[in-house]
């Protein structure tokens, strides 16, 4: 699920929380992974976002859909990492297209790896 931007932006905090706790009952024991749009939020509400996405029972946190202005940084994984720890995992989507970089994701502490160029990743040397 797309986490609400508008309602984080506006601090309804608890509707936020509220609207990942109800897809989670709805999937049951299904994975969830709530995407935070990094590229559209400050450093504060990336924060509040994975915090929100944990207290909710969500499985993973991921940087984007892979549409916005950027996807993944690795200061956004660091981030996201400092919040959540090791309580939940993290994938990160959007602009990654070689090994160096997902090699980095990953020292990072990235679980997944969201990319379209998966074969060119894994064939690189």
């Amino acid at each position: 699920m797309v986490i609400s931007i508008g309602l984080l932006k506006a601090k309804e905090y608890n509707k936020v929380r509220e609207e990942i706790e109800q897809v989670k009952l709805a999937i049951g024991k299904h994975v969830l992974k709530v995407i935070i749009e990094t590229c559209s939020l400050t450093n504060e509400e990336k924060e509040m976002a994975c915090q929100l996405a944990y207290e909710a029972g969500a499985d993973f946190v991921k940087t984007s859909i892979g549409y916005g202005n950027h996807g993944a940084t690795l200061t956004d994984i660091e981030l996201m990492r400092n919040v959540v720890g090791d309580k939940m995992k993290i994938k990160a989507s959007g602009g990654i297209r070689d090994r160096k970089i997902t090699e980095q994701y990953i020292e990072a502490g990235v679980d997944r790896i969201g990319t379209s160029s998966g074969i060119k990743i894994v064939t690189e040397k």
